[in-house]
C-alpha cells in the first residue's frame, strides 16, 4: 500500500502559480505510475495530469496543457505539480493518486486527502 499526502494549495490571483507537491510513503515509490486528479464543486473528479514509473514520460488533460508541469523524484518519494497561468476554472481540490495499474488515465488505486486550490478573477 501507498499513503499519500498532499501541500501546496492555496488561493491564488488569476495568472498567478502554485506548485503542489505530494510525498508518499508505504510501498516502493518507483512501482507505481503517479497522477494528479482534480474536483470543482458540483462537478466529477477529473484527470489532470500523469507520469510514468521513471519519470520519463507525462500526459496531461487538453485544459492544462502548456500551463501544468507534472515531475517526480523517486528518491524523495515525491510528486509535484507545477501550476502556471492559473485561472479562475482551476479551482478545485487536487488530489494526488497511485496506481499499480500502468500510468497514464487509468484506474488509480490510492488517493491522498486533497488539497484545495482557489483561483480569483
Amino acid at each position: 500500500q501507498v499513503q499519500l499526502v498532499e501541500s501546496g494549495g492555496g488561493l491564488v490571483q488569476a495568472g498567478g502559480s502554485l506548485r503542489l507537491s505530494c510525498a508518499a510513503s508505504g510501498d516502493t515509490f518507483s512501482n507505481y505510475g503517479m497522477g494528479w486528479f482534480r474536483q470543482a464543486p458540483g462537478k466529477e473528479r477529473e484527470f489532470v495530469a500523469a507520469i510514468s514509473w521513471s519519470g520519463g514520460s507525462t500526459h496531461y488533460a487538453n485544459s492544462v496543457k502548456g500551463r501544468f508541469t507534472i515531475s517526480r523524484d523517486n528518491a524523495k518519494n515525491t510528486i509535484d505539480l507545477q501550476m502556471d497561468s492559473l485561472k479562475p476554472e482551476d479551482t478545485a481540490v487536487y488530489y494526488c493518486a497511485a496506481t499499480s495499474n500502468g500510468w497514464g488515465e487509468v484506474p488509480y488505486h490510492y488517493w491522498g486527502q486533497g488539497t484545495q486550490v482557489t483561483v480569483s478573477s
